[in-house]
């Protein structure tokens, strides 16, 4: 079904783009929820749908919702739940499918449209690609007229009781709950995360809690965690948590205010699943962007890394294709496929306490066993995005520098996927070597294709 020219909708993490411009304009956004039940042309057609806190979230679920209503479907809406809470709801629930309305940690001008299986993950590329041939086709109509009200229904609670699984009896040795801080980002966890928290007996200090529509990430959550730190050590909290809008990356902070990054996060639960042999394959999947030093932290334990293009949905695919049972990004996504094949905030958080916990250590005692590479980002306009290992001068540049790297760095070297930028990514024991490193071959690529 999929057709090559067909305009592109779906980008890394759905469709995302300002409100009200295409492709998130009203026509647009109706007929990709047409769209959306048109791909499936037999079976049920069961709709799911939630959002976050943004200005233009109502309206967006309003058009989508009539138009998947209007090609067939029953649509129903859970209002403002964080991502993962539709796709574990679509999952255990009766639907066939599950959307999201969000733009995750970008501004509140953004928004966008995730869509999840009945499986709970993402969709294919392929899948993708047969939605944006659809919504192409000039063939068909999506229905018109006022979209009217989207039924609605309050299932939150089985998300929340499936997290509370994860940590371990509260009455157990060194396991009864802490003061803990908690930055809901103005966005999608803000009504969730405390009840759940304080469900679990937390003393929590929230912050991030009064969204307006225009405030979702402002400052705030796991793109800006800097207010958290300071609330964690003001109020004498042992650690804390700062969500995105949409709740599906998890940021910490430890006691002494200090940012724990989803590298982190990888590495002491890795740990931890490992000794409960829990960590299905011995092995882990990070993107091509986590730092060097959580691939050699993991060595002497086992633990193999496997890298996979940046994207939470790139991670996804490789640990279904290994049968793996943990994975994420640098940025704060980790999914736990024994939970849910899609990155968590919440169940990322309650892994990360039950490890303290379980541990008897702090979080900044765990941290500091995994030991960070520097790393040099430096960036360069190009002509023409052509083969790299075509251009010889480059080429040998690129190849220098891996000689020189090899078993003690990392060397990436990528195309932006929006921009006519070349990246040059440099992780190294010496921040100074490595940007002269880093240096001489983008020298080399302006020369030569800049």
């Amino acid at each position: 079904m999929a057709n090559a020219d067909a305009p592109r909708l779906f980008g890394t993490d759905g469709i995302r783009g300002t409100a009200g411009r295409y492709p998130l304009d009203r026509p647009t956004v109706r007929r990709i929820g047409a769209a959306l039940v048109r791909v499936r042309p037999t079976g049920s057609r069961r709709f799911l749908i939630g959002r976050d806190t943004r200005e233009s979230g109502g309206w967006i679920e309003a058009e989508l919702a009539h138009g998947a209503a209007g090609a067939g479907a029953v649509v129903t809406s859970v209002g403002v739940v964080p991502t993962p809470a539709v796709a574990y709801l679509t999952r255990t629930g009766p639907f066939d499918a599950g959307v999201v309305i969000s733009a995750s940690h970008n501004p509140y001008e953004d928004n966008g449209i995730k869509v999840f299986s009945h499986q709970g993950e993402k969709f294919t590329e392929r899948v993708e690609r047969d939605v944006e041939a659809i919504v192409a086709d000039a063939s068909w109509q999506a229905r018109s007229g006022d979209p009217g009200p989207v039924a609605r229904a309050d299932l939150v609670g089985g998300y929340l009781d499936h997290l509370r699984a994860i940590l371990p009896d509260p009455s157990a040795p060194r396991t009864s709950p802490f003061r803990l801080a908690i930055d809901c980002a103005n966005g999608a966890t803000t009504d969730v995360a405390p009840r759940l928290f304080r469900g679990l007996g937390f003393d929590t200090v929230v912050i991030g809690n009064e969204p307006d529509g225009r405030n979702i990430n402002l400052r705030c959550g796991s793109t800006h965690p800097e207010a958290l730190a300071r609330v964690v050590v003001e109020r004498g909290c042992r650690m804390g948590v700062a969500f995105d809008g949409d709740g599906d990356r998890a940021i910490f902070v430890d006691e002494r205010g200090r940012v724990v990054d989803g590298d982190a996060v990888l590495f002491l639960c890795a740990r931890q699943l490992q000794r409960e042999r829990q960590l299905k394959g011995n092995a882990i999947v990070a993107t091509v962007m986590s730092n060097i030093g959580l691939e050699l932290a993991l060595r002497p334990l086992g633990i193999s890394l496997v890298r996979c293009a940046v994207g939470d949905k790139y991670v996804m695919e490789e640990m279904i294709a290994r049968g793996l049972s943990l994975g994420g990004e640098q940025s704060g996504h980790i999914i736990f496929s024994d939970y849910l094949f899609t990155g968590d905030g919440l169940c990322t958080a309650l892994n990360v306490i039950r490890t303290v916990l379980v541990s008897g250590r702090s979080l900044a005692d765990l941290a500091s066993d995994l030991v960070t590479y520097p790393q040099v980002l430096l960036n360069v306009r190009v002509r023409e995005k052509v083969n790299l290992q075509s251009v010889p001068a480059v080429a040998a540049a690129m190849a220098k520098v891996e000689a020189r790297v090899e078993g003690r760095g990392r060397l990436l070297v990528r195309y932006s996927g929006t921009e006519p930028l070349l990246r040059v990514m440099i992780e190294g024991q010496d921040q100074e070597e490595i940007r002269t490193w880093a240096q001489e071959i983008v020298d080399v690529v302006k020369m030569e294709i800049g």
